[in-house]
């Protein structure tokens, strides 16, 4: 578990914004993954999106590496933001269009 542990570490660290998902970016299989690639699809943020279904270390050990039960987790530069719900509530009030510029992270939507 150890060697997923060190891929996902890498992972957050290199890449500005990294979700864990179930699907891809292009195509979410599940509905609380395909709400946070809406979200941040509309807010136009680059990131990186990674299908724990392929892969049951990663599934696995993601949950543990966050200590979160549940898939999609949003990582904004290392940090864990959280999942579907907050990512929602985040976008709803504006804190997370202020997150990222905050960080630095280039968006399209105009404020």
């Amino acid at each position: 578990m150890s060697d997923i542990k060190a891929w996902i570490q890498n992972e957050v660290d290199t890449n500005d914004v990294v979700l864990f998902m179930k699907g891809t970016p292009s195509f979410p299989q599940c509905g609380f993954s395909g709400q946070v690639v809406q979200i941040l699809d509309y807010v136009g943020v680059k990131y990186v999106g990674h299908n724990v279904l392929e892969d049951d270390a990663l599934r696995n050990g993601i949950k543990e590496f966050s200590d979160w039960p549940t898939i999609p987790q949003l990582y904004v530069k290392g940090e864990f933001v959280g999942g579907c719900d907050i990512v929602r509530e985040m976008f709803q009030s504006q804190e997370l269009k202020a997150m990222f510029n905050e960080k630095g992270i280039e968006t399209t939507q105009e404020a």
